[in-house]
Parts: structure tokens; C-alpha cells; sequence
């Protein structure tokens, strides 16, 4: 069904694979935005050729270094802050078991 709403509605742009244009349908549908699929091609291939121009001509070990200082330069996330789950069921039946009852 995926198929054959994108072949009704894509038009025949070279470069945009399925799953672009997946995206770009779901920004559009849950942003209410239009995606110009030229300007989207356009900035794809200015993106290729400044990495290409970029990697072109670097030594291994310079791509290496560079590669390295940035991911020294972002911070590791931690995934869990405590170490513990919570549960909210004990910690509600502990405060109010720890609450004066009402006279």
C-alpha cells in the first residue's frame, strides 16, 4: 500500500531512496511542512561533495586524528543517572504509611 501511494506521488527523482522519502512524508505529514524534493536533492549532492572534498587528498592518519578529537570532544551520555529503578508503588505505599492518619 506504502508502494503505491509513493509511486502515485513521487515524481521520478533520481537519489532519493525509500526510506528518504519515508522521511520526508513523516515530516511532512506530522509537521504540516512541504518538502521541496529538488532542494532536498540539491543539498544531498552539496553535502557529498564537501565530504568528498574534504576526504579527498587527507592522510589516513589525519582523517584518524581528526576523527578521534571529535568524539573526545563529546561527552559520554549515561543512560542511567542512579544505577536503581524506582518502583512508585513501594515509595507511595512507604509515604503513606509514614503520614499521620487524619483524626
Amino acid at each position: 500500500m506504502i508502494r503505491r501511494i509513493l509511486s502515485r506521488r513521487r515524481p521520478t527523482l533520481v537519489g532519493i531512496s525509500l526510506e528518504e522519502e519515508l522521511a520526508l512524508l513523516r515530516v511532512e505529514l506530522m509537521y504540516g511542512l512541504r518538502v521541496s524534493r529538488d532542494a532536498y536533492l540539491r543539498r544531498k549532492m552539496d553535502e557529498r561533495e564537501e565530504l568528498t572534498r574534504r576526504l579527498h587528498g587527507q592522510d589516513p592518519a589525519e582523517l584518524l586524528a581528526e576523527l578521534r578529537g571529535c568524539l573526545e570532544r563529546v561527552a559520554p551520555r549515561k543512560a542511567v543517572v542512579s544505577g536503581k529503578v524506582v518502583d512508585l508503588h513501594a515509595r507511595r505505599r512507604t509515604s503513606q504509611a509514614g503520614d499521620p492518619e487524619p483524626a
